[in-house]
């Protein structure tokens, strides 16, 4: 390859790389529009970029904006922004919030995991009864129904951080709550992740393969973990906080490659730098792993775009709306009830229990990650997958207006509640502005 073509092709990588940051932008406008998080309309305009272009001009139209080339520098620029974003979202699974009371915490975590593994269950069921091979695929069966479950599972604790601080729920009891037993039952989920993908190698070979790239992945991470605690690294995070955010960076991608390269994906590896990152808020590393984020999430918009290209584009076709409803009805059923019975038997109130069910619901970009590790390495097909990511964006869309119900229920009961006490009727939440204007009784008459 001589340099002009290096410089064009480059060039056409720099001008496909801006349309996707374009359409991200245009997708979380219209999510503010809508009232939905911005990182639903950044999944949902990246995952429909591809097929609604293969669906309006053909394959041929997507093969000469993204020839094979440039789509493959795409592809190498969204996995890096998955890595560098995952080593936020990991180190944030370690410090969480301040736990609220462990009795308590432990029942919303019990009820907000168990049964929608069982669900999970449920779905591989309804898979093998009625989805056929090209639904089943050819993972081993208990890879296949793990894998499932803990798609089904999974809590996005990034969107309802973004969620509860819209709403100023942050220091809620039922924001601290349902925050705290996300990060809980998202740590349990990557770990059952790791054994559902060493189940999928099948033989013993592919484990043995597995198992030493965990290993190293492991070692590589305590590395990291107390280089970290040395008081150079202290002092050249104080001194110069962009570099160490770059080679903070440079490592998590290293760790994941090389991890990618061994048989294991290269989201683990990234999860085990983040984990690795001692957990203290105050330390100065959090700045770098803060930057580290950052520039991950940028990237993310890409990591959509492909995964829509290279996931969904087939999926239609070949897809079951059977299967879709089936998929939503069970995600739905499993957090919003698990989740309310959890916090119940952990003796909270029923309008905290249905909040904390209504959070846990939501699953946005981390059952993405989820899904694409499970496609990576063949136990998920991708019908199955296109119903796990349809029921990921209905009910992480669904948290805003849910708990907007909730609002309003317990306002007009408040409402009801007072008119009964004082025999007068109250005054509504929109017009307490008003109430200025009414007169008012003094000793010394009506003013």
């Amino acid at each position: 390859m001589d340099v002009q073509d290096l410089l064009l092709r480059s060039a056409h990588a720099v001008a496909a790389l801006a349309v996707v940051l374009l359409l991200a932008a245009a997708g979380r406008s219209a999510a503010r529009r809508l009232r939905q998080p911005e990182v639903i309309g950044e999944i949902t305009v990246g995952l429909l970029a591809g097929p609604a272009v293969i669906a309006l001009f053909g394959k041929t139209s997507l093969d000469a904006l993204l020839p094979g080339p440039v789509f493959d520098i795409l592809k190498l620029l969204g996995q890096a922004g998955l890595v560098l974003f995952l080593v936020g979202l990991a180190h944030k699974l370690r410090i969480g919030p301040d736990r609220p009371p462990r009795h308590t915490m432990g029942w919303v975590v019990a009820g907000s995991l168990v049964p929608p593994l069982l669900t999970g269950l449920l779905l591989t069921g309804w898979v093998a009864l009625t989805g056929g091979a090209a639904v089943r695929g050819t993972a081993p069966l208990p890879a296949f129904v793990l894998m499932v479950a803990v798609a089904m599972s999974i809590t996005a604790v990034p969107v309802m951080s973004r969620i509860l601080s819209d709403r100023g729920m942050g220091e809620s009891a039922a924001g601290r709550l349902a925050l705290a037993s996300a990060i809980a039952i998202d740590a349990v989920g990557w770990l059952l992740l790791t054994v559902a993908i060493s189940l999928g190698a099948g033989d013993l070979t592919s484990s043995l393969d597995s198992a030493r790239a965990l290993l190293f992945g492991a070692v590589c991470a305590l590395a990291v973990r107390y280089a970290l605690r040395t008081r150079a690294a202290r002092g050249l995070c104080v001194r110069v906080p962009r570099t160490t955010a770059v080679a903070l960076g440079a490592s998590a991608l290293g760790v994941a490659l090389a991890m990618e390269h061994m048989g294991m994906t290269a989201i683990l590896g990234a999860a085990l730098v983040g984990l690795a990152v001692p957990g203290d808020e105050r330390a100065p590393w959090a700045g770098a792993v803060s930057t580290v984020s950052r520039a991950g999430r940028a990237l993310a918009p890409v990591f959509f775009v492909v995964t829509g290209i290279t996931v969904l584009t087939g999926a239609f076709s070949a897809g079951s709306w059977s299967l879709i409803v089936v998929a939503v009805v069970l995600g739905c059923a499993g957090k919003l009830f698990g989740g309310y019975a959890g916090a119940r038997l952990g003796g909270l109130p029923r309008s905290t229990a249905w909040r904390i069910g209504v959070l846990v619901n939501t699953r946005g970009l981390t059952e993405l990650i989820v899904l694409q590790a499970g496609f990576s390495a063949g136990i998920l097909s991708a019908p199955l997958v296109l119903a796990l990511v349809v029921m990921a964006l209905v009910t992480t869309a669904m948290t805003g207006p849910l708990l907007n119900v909730l609002d309003r229920r317990d306002e007009s009961r408040a409402r009801r509640r007072t008119e009964r006490l004082t025999g007068r009727p109250a005054l509504a939440r929109h017009d307490v502005s008003d109430r200025d204007k009414l007169p008012v009784e003094t000793e010394s008459g009506t003013r």
